[in-house]
């Protein structure tokens, strides 16, 4: 159940059964997903295959030096967006709903898209879930203080020119690399303020320590070293290295790895493990590459997978994440908006679903090649979503200015703030996870209520 403080006026009759959320629930199965991140994979895998080719045409000779910049840039775009698609699949799998299948939805989501990405759908999980019990609370949502830690977080309202100014400021290369390092610092370690620690069960440092010497201290230190070394020296140090990282790690109790209130579907220890495998499969092959042939596999992966992390893919969620909830309140139908948009600022900024994020947040549950059906099916039976929620056409610019509809720049300024006292803790957002202490996590809820209903 969900809990919500609010005034008696502001509560809005509803009139969906419950048979028609539970048939939405249950459009969950185990295929659908496997078209949507095969599409993923086919545009990202394209866009590395085709800018490749293309180094390796021009240093062959084959064009001027200079078109590898415009090349590099729209490979870097369209690359750094479809890892934004992979964090949506593994939004997908936060909620369970990637794959009906729990083992299935977690394996998938890790291999193919979080490991990728240097992080884990379990952390991610923790962060997520978290942030839509505690939507917009200062102080549990960790979207809220994550923006905070990295100077991202914005004085809204905004007039347009200022959200313009704050966007342009993106641009700038520390920017990125700070809000991309504090992000992986959440979602990939984790926090101690996040409302799901057990601060009994913190393990030790050393899982996470040796993960990230292997995954990417090593890796720079060898590439520094390689013309003194030798592309099949860097080879089999990493892949050496790889495998005395698992052996460590397999000595290690289930007990020495972070824990939390929320269950994992997969042991710590074995993620653990698995994300070492796929980084020594990774590097092993990427070091073959280069050690057989004259192909600079080394350079390609830093140019076309890590750059894009540090620039467009944090780009892309910046401008998300920024407008998603930003100068919205705590209420259940005001907490964020629905969004309109191009295809292409879509796939970049709004993967998976993410554009139907009111009705998202109100049934979390709900896969999202369902929220366009549960949207209308809210519209058109329950009056508080059709008065209060708001719908949102384009980003920069209205599409249909008749139909009267904000944009995004409209929705962050002074005519669409804060809009009431409701405070709404999202509790069904666990109503697919395993929870360790229920009344742990109770008390949250009282006390984060009890602050909103103060402030």
């Amino acid at each position: 159940m969900s809990a919500t403080a609010a005034a008696p006026s502001q509560a809005a009759p509803r009139r969906i059964s419950g048979s028609e959320i539970a048939a939405l629930k249950e459009a969950r199965d185990n295929s659908t997903n496997i078209f949507y991140l095969g599409q993923v994979y086919v545009i990202m895998l394209g866009a590395i295959a085709l800018a490749a080719w293309f180094f390796t045409f021009q240093q062959a000779g084959g064009a001027s030096f200079w078109w590898n910049i415009p090349v590099t840039v729209a490979a870097v775009l369209v690359i750094g967006a479809s890892q934004h698609q992979l964090g949506g699949a593994t939004h997908e799998a936060t909620h369970f709903t990637l794959f009906r299948n729990r083992v299935a939805n977690e394996l998938v989501s890790d291999w193919l898209c979080m490991f990728p990405l240097y992080s884990t759908t379990y952390q991610f999980r923790l962060h997520h879930l978290a942030h839509h019990q505690f939507v917009n609370d200062p102080e549990r949502d960790p979207d809220f203080t994550q923006l905070k830690d990295s100077g991202h977080d914005l004085d809204f309202p905004l007039p347009h020119i200022e959200f313009l100014k704050a966007l342009a400021s993106q641009l700038w290369l520390v920017s990125l690399v700070r809000y991309t390092l504090t992000r992986a610092r959440y979602n990939g370690l984790g926090v101690d303020h996040n409302p799901y620690r057990d601060e009994t069960l913190k393990g030790t440092r050393w899982p996470n320590v040796a993960i990230g010497v292997y995954a990417v201290i090593i890796p720079v230190v060898l590439g520094i070293a390689k013309p003194l070394i030798g592309a099949w020296a860097v080879l089999l140090v990493l892949t050496g290295a790889g495998l005395a990282t698992i052996a460590f790690l397999a000595r290690l109790r289930e007990e020495d790895f972070p824990s939390s209130h929320i269950k994992p579907v997969v042991s710590h220890r074995t993620t653990a493990i698995s994300r070492v495998v796929f980084f020594t499969l990774l590097y092993s092959v990427i070091g073959f590459i280069e050690a057989t042939t004259t192909i600079p596999a080394w350079y390609y992966y830093l140019v076309l997978w890590v750059l894009p992390l540090f620039t467009t893919f944090a780009f892309f969620m910046i401008m998300r994440q920024w407008v998603q909830h930003g100068n919205a309140d705590r209420g259940r139908f005001t907490n964020t908006r629905t969004f309109l948009v191009h295809p292409l600022i879509r796939y970049a900024v709004f993967p998976f679903g993410m554009d139907y994020h009111l009705p998202h947040h109100i049934y979390a549950a709900v896969p999202h090649f369902k929220l366009p059906e549960l949207h209308d099916l809210l519209m058109r039976k329950d009056e508080g979503y059709a008065r209060e929620g708001l719908v949102v056409e384009g980003y920069f610019r209205s599409p249909a200015p008749e139909r009267g509809n904000p944009t995004v720049l409209d929705v962050l300024g002074p005519k669409y703030g804060k809009r009431g006292d409701e405070v709404f803790i999202a509790s069904d957002a666990l109503e697919h996870a395993d929870i360790v202490d229920k009344a742990h996590i109770r008390a949250h809820e009282e006390e984060s209520i009890k602050r909103g209903m103060n402030r």
